[in-house]
């Protein structure tokens, strides 16, 4: 599992456009010479998502960007055009950046994958994290993943 002090590996996502559509975009692109919240969430639209997690995150943005971050994103398993009605659903607007691991392929490669069966298949874990020019200096992991505590928007802003 990727620890604090590690470099997070070259990635390519696919995040939604404004009008609809999807593009790639790197780990150069979103972690280079910035300071980043990286929020990860199992799926769009489930209940702990939708309801407690990204929304807390969605009102803490100017305090978050206040405390000298660049860039809130929020990664999940999903494709590029789920994540877009999303974020439309959330009324996110441009505050938050979705990232798509549509195969978790992300989420496998720094360990913090589970499979959760029949239900939802392989998605990543709950996790929020402090992120530097691409190097991790911070890092919640969830227990369960239902439950938002040390990954919520409230204890995040607390270790910024």
């Amino acid at each position: 599992m990727i620890k604090v002090g590690d470099k997070l590996p070259a990635f390519t996502f696919l995040t939604p456009t404004a009008d609809g559509g999807r593009t790639e975009i790197t780990t150069d692109d979103v972690f280079a010479g910035k300071k980043v919240v990286l929020v990860a969430v199992p799926g769009a639209f489930t209940p702990t998502c939708s309801k407690n997690h990204v929304p807390g995150f969605i009102q803490k943005f100017d305090e978050i960007r206040a405390k000298g971050i660049d860039t809130v994103a929020v990664v999940a398993v999903n494709d590029a055009y789920v994540l877009g009605a999303w974020r439309n659903t959330l009324g996110a607007g441009d505050k938050i950046l979705f990232l798509g691991d549509g195969s978790a392929a992300f989420a496998k490669e720094i360990g913090l994958s589970q499979d959760f069966g029949a239900s939802m298949g392989v998605r990543s874990r709950r996790y929020a994290a402090i992120v530097e020019d691409g190097v991790v200096k911070d890092l919640q992991v969830e227990e369960k993943a239902s439950e938002t505590t040390c990954s919520a928007a409230p204890s995040i802003v607390e270790r910024l």
